[in-house]
């Protein structure tokens, strides 16, 4: 079995982190290993990976135990460490396992005191674009339509069919916690968890709503309207701020992350704001020289190829690349000149090239040794990448 990987650096940060700091990394490797855009062989256990550590390092009490028991405060069957903290034996504070262990049986964590009835921001989305190369370069105006939560219109979010209302819990009274007693090594002590009557929330529901089986929310079709910035690369993404979910308790919306996948071109390669294309000419051209028009997206320009112009050659097209996200720049187009040369000759074109070939100091007497005119030709005009 592998070792697994300290989960600080899973995220890429370090373990005084702050808990911004841990969600900004989440979101960014999340997206980055996601399968849905990722086709790596090993996206899937990356994105999984990035989601277990995220899963720990967000929960300040699981923060706590893994940071003083590492991996083995993640095992279902984590007993506290079974107090080994107590001897020294583990190194560092041999205090510091003690307190966790009394926080833990104590009920010291942050969650004991959260109001269940507090606000609460609604989930972040995600949704996936996809652009053509061009869509990319230029940018677009468009309407996305997804899903998302609303709150419910019939019970305004309260969940309670309408004339009704949630009512405050008998058990808990509103807390969302109880009290409970447990068996310990130290004796029998009181420790808080979840109500189990309202599950956390304070309130009751004798009558649900009828629309949102009161969830306080229906998933509904949402439009926006988004402008995709000219310059946006394959994997680039922008935040649509209160476009996610709607929130808990009167929160504010969530917020909707579009990630931008670009279709390759079938002519264009792109680097950045550069773009690269490779232009086909026969030795003709290569040899004499020409005018030819060449292809850009913004349009065909006139190119002109210098007599004696050599495979591989690059010219270069100011200003007719891609614009930078960030500035005002706009890249150049980069045009490699690939020479072809004919797999088929007629008899009369190839006395000519013999001819050329004399003049031109070529000894045919080297077609003896098996090194041909034409083999000199295509050696002359192949690529040198």
């Amino acid at each position: 079995m592998a070792e697994k990987r300290d989960l600080y650096d899973v995220l890429g940060v370090s373990k005084d982190a702050s808990q911004d700091e841990i969600k900004k990394a989440y979101r960014r490797l999340s997206k980055k290993y996601h399968p849905d855009l990722n086709d790596a062989p090993d996206a899937e256990e990356k994105f999984k990976e990035v989601a277990d550590a995220y899963e720990t390092l967000s929960d300040q009490n699981k923060r706590s135990q893994y940071d003083q028991y590492g991996h083995a405060s993640t095992d279902p069957n984590f007993n506290g460490g079974g107090f080994g903290g107590f001897g020294g034996a583990g190194g560092g504070d041999s205090f510091s396992g003690f307190e966790d262990i009394f926080d833990q049986f104590f009920g010291g964590g942050r969650s004991a005191s959260r109001n269940p009835n507090a606000p609460r921001q609604g989930e972040d989305l995600q949704y996936v674009m996809d652009l053509s190369f061009e869509e990319a370069v230029f940018g677009k105006s468009t309407t996305i339509r997804y899903n998302r939560k609303n709150v419910c219109k019939t019970c305004e979010g309260s969940g309670a069919k309408p004339g009704t209302s949630p009512e405050t819990c008998s058990r808990c009274g509103g807390a969302g916690q109880i009290n409970v007693e447990q068996n310990t090594p130290f004796g029998r002590v009181m420790t808080q968890t979840v109500c189990p009557d309202c599950e956390g929330t304070g309130k009751i529901i004798k009558e649900k709503c009828p629309d949102c089986s009161g969830e306080g929310f229906q998933s509904e079709r949402h439009s926006v309207k988004i402008e995709v910035p000219a310059g946006v690369e394959d994997g680039n993404q922008i935040r649509l701020q209160s476009q996610g979910d709607a929130g808990k308790n009167g929160g504010p919306y969530g917020d909707l992350y579009v990630i931008f996948r670009v279709k390759p071109s079938d002519i264009y390669t792109r680097r950045g704001t550069e773009i690269y294309y490779e232009l086909p000419i026969n030795i003709v051209q290569a040899t004499l020289g020409d005018e030819l028009e060449v292809p850009t997206v913004h349009g065909k320009v006139k190119l002109k190829i210098p007599a004696g112009t050599q495979a591989g050659t690059t010219f270069r097209l100011r200003g007719k690349g891609a614009p930078s996200l960030r500035t005002h720049h706009t890249g150049d187009q980069h045009v490699r000149v690939k020479v072809e040369i004919p797999k088929k000759v007629t008899e009369e074109q190839a006395q000519h090239l013999r001819e050329f070939a004399k003049e031109s100091g070529y000894e045919e007497t080297k077609e003896q040794k098996g090194e041909t005119f034409f083999s000199k030709v295509k050696d002359a005009f192949k690529d040198k990448d």
